[in-house]
């Protein structure tokens, strides 16, 4: 069980490495919820293709698009101002 050092360091064990195709010089994320802690490698490039098959609707301009994002932020944004 790998265990935590006095500078704050962890050492992945060998096996999980190799399992995981971890290595040295990788970048790692570390995520924190509720009291657990998950480890992501961050691959990069790994997810520049996946919405490649997907094309713009052209009914639907960038400045129509932020507007009505825009506007249904506001929409359900809390009330600022309200009196107790």
């Amino acid at each position: 069980m790998p265990i935590l050092s006095p500078k704050r360091q962890v050492t992945l064990p060998k096996e999980l490495c190799d399992r995981l195709h971890v290595q040295p010089g990788d970048e790692l994320e570390i995520l924190e919820h509720h009291g657990r802690i998950t480890i992501l490698r961050k691959a990069t490039g790994k997810s520049a293709a996946i919405l490649k098959h997907l094309r713009a609707d052209p009914r639907f301009s960038e400045e129509q698009s932020l507007a009505d994002t825009v506007l249904k932020r506001r929409q359900h944004a809390p009330k600022s101002g309200a009196t107790r």
